[in-house]
């Protein structure tokens, strides 16, 4: 249905002749006409009566004319919900539980007049594409690759390093340490079933693991993090990764022990990507507000995150 017509019948109905709906639509009182008739030929109706005072509405008129104004309105609804600055930001930040929640969470406290809608999408290969079709407006997240080799028209930037902990039970033999160096991990076991092979944070992972000596283990199904912290309380050997910012909560008797890591501390290298000809004005709120960083001294990231 052509919603120029049905605009038209609507400003016919509401001023009650064809010359004053004319004039308020800037167009020709020839052009009224067409529009209405146009309209009554496809809807198979007369929809106004012409009268020596002006138009006056059908019966058909009548019914139609709510009908007619509620399609304007989601004619109207339906651009707003797309037009930059009145849709939400949809920001994807891979886990709520983790850092770039925070951030964003960070940032609309910073902003509360910006309507958000967060998502949480699998790998980096799904971001760049929702990126890249603009699914989503950006994504946070560890990129493997440098930002040269980035899809054209995608661009990213570091905006935050988040420092990674060793988290165990009290039987571990690390358990009492109220800090280590990655290398006193050396010949420990550390279990990551939800470590998936391909995934930005399995090659990150694995290089740490490469580089200090100790053993990223994968085995068994990826239950979630409630049955991870139990075999982790219990377990003397085992221990697992979490950021600094990830939130974990646990029972009282689990005693679970996050131990900070320096000498160097490792950190997980995030970064935002968005498309260059995104439009969206929130998204350079959230740009701006985030900022960029440089990798301070004394920390250690895979070669792949390494200006």
């Amino acid at each position: 249905m052509d919603l120029d017509a049905v605009r038209t019948f609507v400003a016919v109905a509401d001023a009650g002749q064809f010359r004053e709906a004319a004039l308020a639509l800037a167009v020709t009182q020839q052009a009224v006409s067409k529009r209405v008739a146009a309209l009554e030929r496809e809807l198979e109706v007369r929809l106004f009566t012409r009268t020596a005072r002006g138009a006056r509405l059908t019966v058909d008129g009548q019914v139609f004319l709510p009908h007619a104004r509620e399609l304007l309105r989601a004619e109207e609804r339906a651009a707003a919900s797309v037009r930059p600055g009145r849709r939400a930001l949809r920001v994807d930040v891979i886990g709520r539980r983790l850092a770039p929640a925070d951030l964003v969470r960070d940032f609309h406290r910073a902003h509360p007049e910006v309507a958000l809608d967060v998502v949480t999408l699998f790998d980096a290969d799904a971001a760049l594409a929702a990126v890249r079709t603009g699914t989503i407006d950006a994504s946070f997240r560890a990129l493997t690759r440098p930002a040269r080799q980035l899809p054209d028209g995608i661009e990213a930037a570091r905006v935050h390093d988040e420092p990674v902990e060793l988290l165990t039970g009290p039987a571990h033999p690390l358990a009492a340490a109220r800090t280590l160096t990655p290398a006193q991990l050396a010949g420990h076991r550390i279990w990551m079933p939800g470590n998936v092979a391909g995934t930005e944070w399995a090659a990150f992972y694995d290089d740490l693991a490469a580089a200090f000596g100790f053993t990223i283990e994968v085995t068994g199904p990826d239950f979630g993090t409630e049955p991870l912290l139990d075999t982790i309380a219990d377990s003397p050997l085992l221990g697992t990764f979490v950021g600094e910012q990830t939130r974990v909560v646990w029972p009282a008797d689990h005693d679970l022990r996050r131990i900070p890591l320096h000498d160097p501390t490792p950190v997980y290298p995030h970064s935002l990507i968005w498309r260059a000809d995104n439009p969206h004005p929130a998204l350079t709120a959230l740009r701006t507000h985030l900022g960029t960083i440089r990798p301070e001294r004394d920390t250690w990231t895979p070669k792949w995150a390494q200006p």
